[in-house]
């Protein structure tokens, strides 16, 4: 008997050992989230993490290119109305910036980086969704990069194009002006793109759950397991909703209006603007855009796999239902006597027939059993057609009809400035 106990807690060894690897792995990921978050003043826990990342966001964000544009030196006529573009667009930037940063400072003071994102033992925190955790938190940095890289390369472009253009005295200086534009705009465009890009990563963690939820069906647990599970999904996807509600208004309303100004300032001078006074007003539209993207996509999709759950219920409960029955399950009374369906004809002994007077008679109570799991399937099914789920704002269900109807809203703003400014009278 030795051996086996020794062969069994050898065996749990090593699982003890992939475990502790796992979530070694995790911390490594939470604490590269959290050292990022801090670089760019997002982790506010304290009066000093709050001075600091303020102080950073006025001085790199807001005083550096305030001060390159107002004293930037030029010889020609232009650069008055290059300097009222860039002002206007350092203001939207900032905006955007600010919109990102305070919502998500606000709600990791509160609550924490894993109660944030929903990985803490407490609030959904499962051993076998780690290595999916580890995924998706990898997935922040490398879907942050592949948006900010494109956007940063125009802005190099753009800024390259108007140093040649207007080109200074001292090389120098116009060098260090680029720098100086180039380092600031990649710091307040970051900011918002990662508030954006953590939104998409809370909806993306909690995704995992909702498809799990399908393969949990397959398990034999009771029916009201199935709920609770369901009841604790919802409750995540409604925090999700009330902590980034505003966030998300703001950040649709910063790039609506970031939008309204490019468009009414192209076009209402379109004798003045080009591609080198006006290209910042491209590219930070272009920013925000993205930024709102990114939010929408979060966002219909943990609605998408809420609502799915409904269909992969009913289809579970179809599929028990009309499956091969059980063998179990499957004899018939007939008078009292029990036989089998389309069974072959067998010639007992004198024996044999006599030890079936000894069986129990079959009674209903298996029937009675199986409506009783019928109903209540049937009960879970109707529970979470009722209950769909979504990320909602104030009310509003963000799917894809909601999603089309921001569209033409947008569509229609775009052709109303199109039509005060393009009209001929």
């Amino acid at each position: 008997m030795a051996e086996p106990e020794g062969s069994l807690a050898s065996a749990e060894t090593p699982l003890m050992e992939l475990d502790e690897q796992s979530e070694t792995h995790l911390e490594n990921s939470l604490n590269h989230l959290e050292n990022f978050l801090k670089v760019f003043g997002f982790c506010q826990f304290s009066f000093l993490s709050l001075a600091l990342s303020w102080a950073s966001f006025l001085l790199l964000g807001v005083a550096l290119p305030l001060l390159i544009i107002v004293y930037r030196r030029c010889s020609h006529c232009e650069h008055y109305v290059i300097r009222r573009f860039e002002l206007q667009v350092l203001v939207l930037r900032s905006l955007a910036a600010a919109v990102s940063l305070i919502p998500i400072s606000t709600n990791l003071r509160k609550f924490g980086l894993r109660k944030f994102l929903f990985v803490d033992r407490s609030h959904g925190h499962k051993d076998q969704f780690r290595d999916e955790y580890i995924k998706k938190i990898l997935g922040f940095f490398k879907w942050l990069v592949i948006w900010l890289l494109p956007c940063l390369l125009l802005k190099v472009v753009r800024e390259i194009v108007l140093v040649l253009h207007f080109h200074q005295e001292c090389w120098w200086r116009s060098v260090a002006e680029l720098f100086g534009l180039i380092f600031s705009w990649t710091y307040s465009t970051t900011i918002f793109l990662s508030g954006c890009a953590l939104f998409h990563l809370v909806c993306n963690l909690l995704v995992i759950h909702f498809e799990s939820y399908g393969k949990l069906l397959e398990s034999d647990l009771e029916i009201s397991e199935y709920i609770e599970e369901h009841i604790r999904l919802t409750h995540c996807l409604s925090k999700i909703s009330h902590r980034f509600r505003i966030f998300f208004l703001l950040v649709l309303s910063a790039s609506t209006a970031t939008q309204f100004v490019a468009l009414l300032q192209t076009t209402g001078n379109g004798q003045l603007v080009n591609l080198i006074n006006g290209g910042n007003f491209a590219v930070t539209a272009i920013v925000e855009l993205v930024g709102i993207i990114i939010c929408l996509h979060g966002a219909a999709k943990i609605t998408g796999r809420a609502q799915s759950v409904a269909a992969v219920a009913s289809r579970w409960h179809s599929l028990v239902t009309c499956g091969p029955i059980n063998p179990s399950q499957s004899t018939i009374t007939i008078n009292g006597s029990s036989s089998e369906p389309d069974s072959l004809p067998i010639s007992y002994s004198e024996a044999d027939l006599e030890s079936v007077g000894y069986m129990p008679v079959p009674t209903n109570s298996q029937l009675a059993s199986y409506m009783s799991a019928y109903h209540k399937r049937e009960a879970l099914v109707m529970y979470l057609q009722s209950n769909p789920g979504g990320f909602t704002v104030f009310g509003w269900t963000i799917d894809r009809g909601l999603i089309i109807t921001i569209f033409f809203i947008e569509m229609s703003l775009v052709l109303f400035v199109l039509g005060e400014t393009l009209t001929v009278s």
